[in-house]
């Protein structure tokens, strides 16, 4: 079964992603970006589901950047999943690497369909 991490300060947000793909998918759950580069680091997902607005100094772009950065980990597929919709804030993730971008309020289907076509089912 492919995992994926679900990185997100809002628990309810998690929650919600995790009914989404629980069925089909293993999942991790993170809360910061700290508790999420370790994660992807020790578990190796298959993709990550990335919020930009994160407590904690170290918020979902600098997060997007060591994934990236890391020959050991820059084949994940990131999905940036955020509030932030602006084309500055697309440019910025699609620069650094992501793989794809939903805006919240978010489609469950349309992130279920994303990640099967990026990663699988």
């Amino acid at each position: 079964m492919k995992k994926i991490l679900i990185v997100d300060d809002q628990a309810d947000i998690r929650r919600l992603i995790s009914l989404t793909l629980g069925r089909q998918y293993s999942l991790l759950e993170a809360g910061d970006g700290a508790a999420a580069i370790s994660l992807v680091e020790m578990s190796r997902p298959d993709a990550v589901i990335l919020d930009v607005m994160m407590p904690g100094g170290m918020d979902g772009f600098d997060v997007l950047a060591k994934i990236k950065g890391n020959k050991a980990t820059r084949a994940i597929c990131v999905v940036m999943l955020t509030a932030k919709g602006q084309a500055v804030d697309i440019d910025r993730a699609i620069s650094k690497g992501a793989d794809a971008y939903l805006i919240k309020p978010f489609s469950p289907l349309q992130l279920t369909r994303l990640l099967q076509e990026h990663i699988g089912g």
